[in-house]
């Protein structure tokens, strides 16, 4: 299976989270396309995504108290735009005790299919046909229509924090079709290379 390489869809510091570098399939199941997915969770120079307080440990937090809300979220790869949704609203985020209670509901988000796990994405159509999406983007930060073609490095929208998501991230996959429920995940790297959990990647 031929391995799909991108650019990362960001600039500055996040933290890897659920690579397939580590494990495959990386989330845990091979359904939506989702086999070599990989998670990217903006942090600040201390490689902080929030002030995990008291507070944070026991009520859910709003995502505007995370450092990489709204942060720009680029194109991985040129193509054209072939799906994009913007308008699920951003959810609080869930970590310490919330985010046990938000684990039991993850049955209820899968009901709902791909659009309850994406939340707000865009999916772009390289030219070989391969399909990579782009997830959990900011409610009404799309940036990006259908038919509209892109290259690396356009602005696709921002960092948010919908669909299936504890915190601001973004989720990155590849698959070989649009047909989401019926799509086989690929592998990807990026610039030939596939980093690990809890890597730190720094992009000027």
């Amino acid at each position: 299976m031929a391995v799909v390489d991108l650019r990362y869809p960001f600039r500055g510091r996040w933290l890897v989270r659920r690579s397939p570098a580590n494990r495959v399939p990386s989330h845990g199941t091979r359904l939506y396309g989702t086999t070599y997915a990989i998670d990217f969770v903006p942090v600040d120079d201390e490689g902080r995504s929030a002030a995990f307080t008291r507070r944070a440990q026991l009520r859910p937090q709003p995502p505007e108290e995370f450092t990489g809300f709204g942060r720009p979220l680029l194109a991985p790869c040129s193509g054209a735009v072939v799906a994009a949704h913007g308008e699920e609203p951003d959810h609080d985020a869930f970590r310490g005790l919330p985010s046990v209670v938000y684990a039991l509901a993850q049955q209820q988000r899968a009901g709902h299919g791909w659009p309850g796990l994406a939340g707000n994405h865009v999916i772009i159509e390289t030219a070989g046909e391969v399909l990579v999406a782009l997830c959990h983007l900011r409610q009404g930060s799309l940036a990006v229509p259908v038919g509209q073609a892109v290259g690396v490095g356009d602005v696709m929208g921002q960092c948010g924090n919908t669909g299936n998501s504890t915190e601001p991230h973004v989720h990155v996959q590849a698959m070989d079709r649009l047909d989401v429920e019926n799509a086989i995940g690929l592998p990807i790297t990026f610039g030939g290379e596939l980093p690990r959990d809890d890597t730190v990647v720094d992009v000027p």
